[in-house]
């Protein structure tokens, strides 16, 4: 291969042809037109003279130059140019692909398959197999091997794979790399993620037994930054960040969003010269740091830059009541001087009366031995738990002077009178928390002393309302259900009167457990299973559960490693889960640099390598066409017209032969739209044009290819998709509009809201497509916000047996580029004559039908393979028929109904 800078040529010695040229250029000149026939019978006057001295006419100066450059294309064509070829293959074994596709290789994942599929072309052309070897756990096996296959099915493979939200394995990959059978030599590639590990110099070594190893890796000025999770303050949350020494990270945008994707804060975090680790404080009130549940670096694009915040880092805030008033002249007599300092390093202390406490959004109150509580307030307060309120309450010598007390238990009467206090002759000591109690889990101190409490009354269900009980079995703290809230009870004081337990950290943990149950979040210490309700994609998107997650108990969540059992995001339940990060059990970040084993050094390239050979061979077929119709011109073949017309047809045959070939490019744009003349000739299915040239490429493909299946299966006669813009263009045309939503999607103004709102009204369907696997995404958020000024009908997922589902296939899925998401309709009733105006999905339907100009599927599908690409298909066409003829199929099934009263 020869190369001259990004232009390299695979067979260079065509060439040396090109020396031939002047020989090409004198032989040209010298060889004269044919001559003309004239009929003139006066030229038998001078048959007989001679000229002694002739000459030949010369060639005209343009048609030499057509043919030198048709002779040129013709060389150039022969010696195959490749624009942004790679470098050349080495060995003649098979050709290795090593791709590390954990988190950090997310980033630039696009780079990392052009790199990928610009060698499995040069492998193609080589006549070689391809085996792929993936680094990061895969589901179900050790590790993605593909066994030798060809480059048509390595490319497959490639463009199926995606980045993991879990970090590389290279020590059990290397452990697959004898399965490779490289006679020969094999040509190694590993395109690496640009971090190094303590693996990283004996894989290396493994692949250099394949054969010569290439290895590509981002510059450590490009590597992914990480965020870690925040460090819960007393006014806010400090965000901690981390990148690799010698990247060019400088600024970070920090965004904070809630559980609706909305961004609560936005800040900018920096980087100190020569500091690979930043803070950034986050003050936020109360009421916005409670709705927090992740953080993200701004466009990080992979699993490291998101991390999740559940209960632990909220802030929940806390009433003391006072009624009672302070002893602030001696402050550490004080029942409630304990607790504050117990509560204020995490959750926000209010103090003040019942009803002033209860006016705001409160977590926990707290009565520290109140004494005598009002009618009023204990209204209030059994309402309050009554909501889901949670009420602690301190025993204490006022105690005595309640009547009507609100306690979980009865005390105990007769040698004691109610609220007495029972002293011990020799201090009690707590036992272990039972696996029920929330604070189980939290290590009971031994000299944590109990010298005096309040007894409960003995009952068949005091067992199941402790919740904290002495070494002799003497409940310390009891609880009771009340409506959907709690009421828990300290049979001791909040201060160090009766017990030194308010002087402990145990007195910190057990409070801050309590404050958890306030939400919901049990003490998380028991080995209770927590499935995982969503997790995070390679590219750091926080979406339904993946396929194949496992439940993790709750007392092993801390030490989990994210991987394909385990992938990071929530686990629990909707009401109370726990955030499972990746970054805290992710290594220090560090440049691969030089592995060793003798590795040639690459980077990777920005774009996918390019042929010439068609376009210049389907150039020179031009040329040869217009040379052959000049030759005959000039020999007087043609009469002017017909010599119009002649090169007229030849420019027509030699665009039709160029343009297979040009559609093949990736650049190729799509023709203009139609005027609208056309658009009522045919029925045309419309997409609306997103701005982003991939994705209106896909829509347009897509659309093309649905067209194309449904006119060969059906009787349906479907013209090319036109692209349009709702606020301009005349909808009227088209009984179905495909709208892709992408993340920077415009809101929908209300004037284009009216437009689209009477489109529907007239009949017209709008199917909407998020794009984001799920639904539930950011492509689903994003059109909640756009699509506010349309009329949209009460929708509800597809039932089973809608008319869509039987249109003209029988389907009971609809998948497309993915699965596994709802479709939703409009409910019966809002919509016209059984069409629904509009269908919501998240499959990307769209690439699953896209084809190229070879009718060949553009993207792959997962994870169904061909058989999910054939189910995208019905389901188009089904929705084709749908869109035309309406309700049509909801009577025939009524058919035989109505065929037996004809017959009665």
């Amino acid at each position: 291969m020869f190369a001259l800078g990004a232009l390299s040529f695979a067979a260079p010695v065509a060439l040396l042809a090109l020396a031939a040229l002047p020989i090409i250029w004198w032989l040209l000149r010298i060889i004269p037109p044919a001559p003309k026939r004239i009929r003139f019978p006066a030229i038998r006057l001078i048959m007989g003279l001679t000229n002694p001295e002739e000459s030949s006419a010369k060639t005209p100066l343009w048609l030499t130059l057509l043919r030198l450059a048709l002779v040129s294309l013709l060389i150039l064509g022969a010696a195959h140019p490749l624009l942004n070829a790679g470098n050349q293959l080495t060995g003649t074994g098979p050709v290795v692909i090593v791709i590390d596709d954990g988190w950090a290789a997310a980033k630039n994942w696009t780079q990392r398959q052009n790199s990928a599929a610009n060698i499995i072309d040069q492998a193609e052309r080589a006549g070689r197999a391809v085996a792929v070897l993936t680094t990061a756990p895969g589901e179900g096996k050790s590790r993605a091997l593909e066994s030798l296959m060809t480059a048509d099915a390595a490319r497959q493979t490639v463009l199926a794979l995606k980045p993991k939200p879990w970090a590389v394995d290279r020590k059990a990959a290397a452990a697959v790399l004898g399965a490779i059978e490289a006679g020969g030599g094999a040509h190694v590639v590993w395109l690496s993620n640009g971090l190094g590990d303590e693996a990283a110099g004996d894989f290396a070594a493994a692949l250099g037994k394949l054969g010569a190893v290439t290895v590509l890796a981002d510059p450590a000025g490009a590597l992914p930054n990480v965020l870690l999770p925040p460090v819960s303050d007393r006014d806010g949350l400090t965000v901690r960040a981390l990148k690799a020494p010698g990247s060019s990270a400088r600024n970070l945008t920090i965004r904070v969003r809630g559980e609706d994707g909305g961004v609560l804060a936005v800040k900018a975090l920096t980087f100190e010269a020569g500091k690979s680790a930043a803070r950034l404080k986050l003050p936020m009130p109360v009421e916005i740091r409670n709705r927090v549940t992740h953080i993200e670096i701004e466009n990080a694009g992979h699993a490291g830059g998101l991390v999740l915040v559940d209960e632990r880092w909220r802030r929940r805030p806390v009433g003391l009541v006072t009624d009672t008033g302070r002893r602030v002249d001696q402050p550490l007599l004080d029942d409630i001087f304990y607790l504050e300092r117990a509560l204020d390093p995490f959750t926000e202390v209010r103090t003040g009366s019942v009803q002033k406490l209860l006016r705001r959004e409160l977590a926990l109150l707290v009565l520290a031995d109140p004494g005598r509580i009002s009618n009023a307030n204990r209204r209030l307060i059994q309402n309050w738990m009554g909501e889901g309120g949670l009420v602690l309450r301190f025993a204490g010598p006022r105690l005595a002077a309640v009547k009507g007390p609100i306690l979980p238990v009865r005390l105990r009467q007769g040698d004691r009178e109610l609220g007495g206090a029972l002293s011990w002759t020799k201090p009690a000591s707590l036992a272990a928390f039972p696996p029920t109690s929330p604070f189980a889990g939290l290590a009971v101190p031994k000299d944590v002393k109990i010298n005096r409490q309040v007894l409960a009354q003995p009952s068949v269900d005091l067992p199941d309302k402790t919740w904290a009980r002495l070494t002799d079995g003497t409940p310390i703290v009891t609880a009771e259900r009340r409506g959907k809230g709690w009421l828990v009870f300290f049979h001791t004081t909040s201060s160090p009167n009766w017990s030194n337990l308010p002087l402990s950290g145990l007195f910190v943990g057990m409070l801050q457990n309590l404050v958890r149950l306030s939400r919901g979040v049990g003490g998380g210490a028991d080995d209770r299973l927590l499935p995982p309700v969503r997790t995070i994609d390679g590219f750091g998107t926080l979406g339904p559960a993946r396929t194949g997650a496992r439940a993790i108990k709750a007392n092993r969540i801390d030490a989990a490693m994210p991987g394909p059992d385990h992938p990071p995001g929530f686990y629990g339940d909707e009401a109370a889960r726990r955030a499972f990060n990746l970054s805290p059990k992710l290594a220090a970040l560090k440049p691969l640099g030089n592995p060793g084993g003798g590795v040639t050094l690459g980077t990777y390239q920005a774009t996918r390598e390019r042929d010439f050979r068609g376009p210049l061979l389907a150039a020179a077929l031009l040329l040869a066409l217009a040379d052959i119709v000049a030759s005959f011109a000039l020999r007087g073949f043609f009469a002017r017209r017909r010599a119009v017309a002649g090169l007229a047809l030849a420019a027509g045959i030699t665009m039709g032969l160029i343009a297979p070939v040009a559609a093949q490019s990736p650049t190729q744009t799509a023709p203009a739209n139609t005027s609208a003349f056309a658009s009522a000739l045919s029925v045309r299915i419309a997409y609306v044009r997103t701005g982003d040239t991939s994705v209106d490429g896909a829509s347009r493909d897509g659309l093309r290819g649905l067209a194309l299946i449904a006119n060969a299966r059906t009787a349906a006669e479907m013209g090319a998709p036109a692209a349009i813009d709702p606020a301009r263009d005349d909808l009227s045309f088209y009984p179905l509009i495909y709208w892709p939503i992408t993340e920077d999607a415009p809101a929908i103004s209300s004037a284009t809201g009216e437009r689209l709102n009477k489109y529907m009204k007239s009949g017209g369907t709008i199917f909407f497509d998020t794009r984001d696997q799920s639904g539930t995404g950011i492509g689903a958020n994003r059109l909640e916000e756009i699509a506010r000024s349309i009329d949209a009908p009460a929708m509800e997922t597809i039932p089973r047996d809608h008319v869509l589902t039987k249109s003209y296939y029988l389907l009971r899925e609809f998948p497309g580029r993915w699965a596994g998401g709802q479709l939703w309709v409009a409910r019966k009733g809002a919509a016209n004559d059984g069409v629904s105006p509009i269908i919501v999905g998240s499959h990307d339907w769209a690439s699953a039908w896209a084809i190229d100009a070879a009718r060949k599927p553009i993207y792959p599908v997962t994870p169904g393979g061909n058989r999910q690409r054939e189910m995208a298909y019905r389901f188009g066409i089904n929705m084709i028929m749908y869109v035309l003829t309406g309700n049509y199929k909801a009577d025939q099934v009524h058919l035989p109904a109505i065929l037996e009263r004809l017959g009665q």
